[in-house]
């Protein structure tokens, strides 16, 4: 593990409104560049009433604004919900505003319903035109020439880091064909983590960008000053979930004491899978969690991210996270 970063959902919690969700998500911000945190991402969701982060790129700005050196970028865009050039004119337009500290994960699926997803595209294309956006989000990003009849201004010139995101096996061959670094999104869809890694790895083509293969693993995280105190923290991540599979989605629940007596078991066993790469408990408990993760999927940069009803406890689990990984970093580093 060279780096470690953090994704933030601005999650709004019950009782709090988007308003606060967005403060929090600065407050968080400036904690984790204290911290030491190397990257922070924020994430495109639509009609979503406990995800504040739907204009992404618009909140990456005020993000970076309030920090200094910390990178900051998207975790990522959908791009089939835009045209290639609106995403390299906004990117392109962060990147000059905040030189060598955006990046721009790019994501295939619509990040919302799809009765939302035609509200954002207004014409469906039935083909998958991911591969050929993505190339012409780079393009417009690259040197170009002044004489061509589309141009990205701000965009041209900026080479704004692009990244693949995914939660399954097209994104890893996606990432390795076109030499691009990549993210797997195991912190809620880790089933096809292993296979995906490999095929990155073992395909991965070096490119103008990229010359080896560096992936992101994706974790949640909750810590807190002992297990018990995690273990209902966590409760309010665990509840959206589920509700969110049962049809039910709204802002972050409160925790609660008894979480599996909330939840159908079916519908937990699935949110226990969803959520199985992750470290929760009391700080030597994560720092556990978070080696057992590294030394199984080896990331090049472990993402750590996790939704808590109580800001000033989402600030705490997010300083006890960088000091384990922090920890585990050096360590690696002197073996």
């Amino acid at each position: 593990m060279q780096k470690f970063s953090l994704l933030d959902l601005s999650p709004v919690p019950e009782g709090k409104t988007v308003a606060d969700a967005l403060a929090h998500t600065l407050d968080l911000a400036r904690a984790a560049e204290a911290a030491g945190y190397h990257r922070f991402w924020l994430a495109e969701h639509h009609n979503m009433p406990g995800i504040a982060s739907a204009a992404t790129a618009v909140l990456i700005g005020q993000v970076a604004a309030a920090t200094k050196t910390m990178r900051i970028g998207a975790g990522g865009i959908m791009l089939p919900n835009h045209a290639p050039l609106v995403v390299a004119e906004q990117f392109g337009t962060l990147a000059t505003l905040f030189p060598d500290r955006i990046d721009l994960g790019l994501g295939r699926a619509p990040g919302t319903d799809m009765a939302t997803a035609r509200a954002l595209r207004r014409h469906m294309a039935p083909e998958d035109s991911f591969p050929a956006d993505v190339q012409e989000l780079i393009a417009y990003l690259g040197d170009g020439t002044e004489d061509a009849r589309v141009r990205a201004i701000p965009g041209g010139g900026t080479h704004v880091p692009v990244w693949i995101l995914g939660s399954s096996l097209f994104g890893a061959q996606l990432a390795a064909h076109l030499g691009l670094p990549y993210a797997f999104a195991s912190h809620f869809a880790p089933a096809m983590l292993e296979e995906a890694l490999e095929i990155y790895r073992r395909t991965f083509r070096p490119s103008a960008r990229l010359k080896e293969p560096y992936a992101i693993v994706a974790a949640g995280v909750c810590a807190a000053e002992t297990d018990a105190e995690a273990e209902y923290l966590r409760s309010s991540q665990i509840l959206a979930f589920a509700r969110l599979r049962m049809g039910r989605p709204g802002k972050l629940p409160h925790p609660v004491a008894d979480v599996a007596a909330e939840v159908p078991e079916p519908v937990m066993e699935q949110v226990r899978h969803a959520l199985s790469v992750s470290a929760s408990g009391a700080r030597d408990t994560v720092k556990a969690g978070f080696a057992r993760i590294i030394d199984r999927y080896r990331p090049d940069e472990l993402m750590v991210t996790g939704m808590i009803h109580d800001p000033e406890a989402r600030l705490r689990s997010f300083r006890i996270a960088a000091e384990v990984l922090g920890e585990l970093q050096a360590a690696r580093a002197a073996a």
